[in-house]
């Protein structure tokens, strides 16, 4: 019995882009940055004061790792992603008056009133859009370079 041949090279140049761009549009609309861009895409260049290759989490355990950029000022918060992952996934900007804080676990879960484990750390949640609620999880220092950022405009602080 022959094996089997090996597919043309023109194969790899075809199913490779594809499942990229695909995977790109999934992961735009499972996370929720589609529904996000719907409403807030950004249609200016991002402001200077900006934080490159930062980390964070959305919704159904989506992870933009080390991928996106993100800045602040007294208007609202910044997000952009790698050119390499673009597709489903334009410029935003959301007002502070969108956004909302939660301090949770690193699974999504609140800590008010319990005690970090070994395991577990506490990330800041920025909850975008009023009627939205996509959530958005970073690490704490990044939040606190966004806060000094944001100044004034900075919304409330959550319970801890």
């Amino acid at each position: 019995m022959r094996s089997p041949e090996p597919p043309p090279p023109w194969v790899f140049w075809v199913a490779f882009p594809t499942l990229w761009l695909t995977g790109s549009l999934i992961i735009a609309n499972v996370g929720g940055w589609a529904a996000l861009a719907r409403r807030f895409r950004l249609h200016e260049p991002l402001p200077s004061g900006r934080w490159r290759f930062q980390s964070a989490g959305m919704r159904w355990t989506t992870r933009y790792g080390a991928c996106l950029t993100v800045a602040a000022n007294h208007l609202g918060l910044y997000l952009s992603v790698f050119p390499l992952f673009r597709l489903g996934h334009p410029p935003l900007f959301i007002p502070w008056t969108e956004i909302s804080l939660a301090v949770v676990d690193m699974w999504g879960f609140p800590t008010k009133g319990r005690r970090r484990g070994r395991w577990r750390f506490e990330l800041v949640e920025f909850r975008l859009g009023r009627e939205l609620q996509i959530p958005l999880r970073v690490r704490p220092k990044l939040a606190d370079r966004l806060k000094a950022a944001a100044g004034p405009a900075w919304p409330a602080e959550p319970m801890r």
